[in-house]
C-alpha cells in the first residue's frame, strides 16, 4: 500500500488500526465536532473550540488523569514535563501541543509516530488542568541512555527510511507527506547503539489528503 495511503487509514483508525485507542477516539471526536459545528475547513475551526468541545468529552468519558505526582518529575521541554510513572518502566508527559496549530495535529502527530516508533509508542491516559490550560497525558517507554547520540546516524536512519533532511533537524518524507521535525540528540536517545524516537513532531502537508 503506498505509504499516504497507510497514514491516512492510521489517522482515521480504518482497517487493521480501528481497534480501540484512545488517541484516534480524542482524534474522531474532534473530527465529528467539526463537522457538527458546520466547519467544513478546520481553518474556521479555532483551537480554543477544539479545547471546549475536547474538555467536554474529557468529562464525559471521565478521563481526566489523576495521577499528577510533583515529586516524580524528571525533565521539561518547551512543550511538555516528564515524570517516573509508578511503574519505573514507563514514563508520562504532561504535553500542552504548543508546537501544534491544533488538537488535532497534535493527535495526528502521536499516531504517525506510534505507527513508525512502536517501540517508544505514546499511550493517551488522560488529560489534566493547571492554570486554566489543558494538557494530554501520555505514557511511554523509559529508555536509559547508555552512550550520546550521533546526529549523522539518526540522518543515516531516517534517509534509509525515506525521510531527507531539509535544514537542522528538520526531515521530509516525499512519499507520506509528511514532514518531521526538531529531531535534535535529546529527542533521540541510543541505548546500546540502538536508536529511540522519544520526541518527535510530525506534520502533515497539504498534498497529504489529496488523493
Amino acid at each position: 500500500m503506498n505509504l499516504k495511503y497507510e497514514l491516512q487509514n492510521v489517522i482515521s483508525g480504518v482497517g487493521d488500526y480501528s481497534a480501540e485507542n484512545p488517541i484516534q477516539a480524542a482524534a474522531h471526536h474532534l473530527r465529528e465536532s467539526q463537522k457538527a459545528g458546520g466547519n467544513i475547513e478546520k481553518t474556521k475551526f479555532t483551537k480554543e473550540q477544539e479545547t471546549e468541545r475536547l474538555t467536554a468529552w474529557i468529562t464525559d468519558n471521565n478521563f481526566w488523569f489523576t495521577g499528577y505526582d510533583e515529586s516524580r518529575f524528571i525533565a521539561r521541554g518547551a512543550e511538555q514535563r516528564v515524570y517516573l510513572h509508578t511503574d519505573e518502566k514507563f514514563v508520562y508527559k504532561l504535553n500542552d501541543s504548543i508546537f501544534y496549530e491544533y488538537w488535532l495535529d497534535y493527535f495526528h502527530s502521536l499516531l504517525i509516530h506510534n505507527f513508525f516508533f512502536p517501540q517508544t509508542s505514546y499511550q493517551l491516559i488522560g488529560f489534566y488542568v493547571e492554570n486554566n490550560e489543558l494538557f494530554a497525558v501520555v505514557k511511554q517507554p523509559y529508555i536509559s541512555i547508555t552512550e550520546p547520540t550521533d546526529i549523522s546516524s539518526v540522518q543515516q536512519f531516517l534517509n534509509e527510511n525515506g525521510f531527507l533532511l531539509k535544514k537542522n533537524n528538520d526531515y521530509f518524507n516525499n512519499d507520506g507527506c509528511i514532514i518531521l521535525e526538531d529531531l535534535h540528540d535529546e529527542n533521540v536517545l541510543t541505548q546500546n547503539e540502538v536508536l529511540f524516537f522519544i520526541d518527535t513532531v510530525f506534520y502533515l502537508t497539504e498534498s497529504f489528503f489529496e488523493k
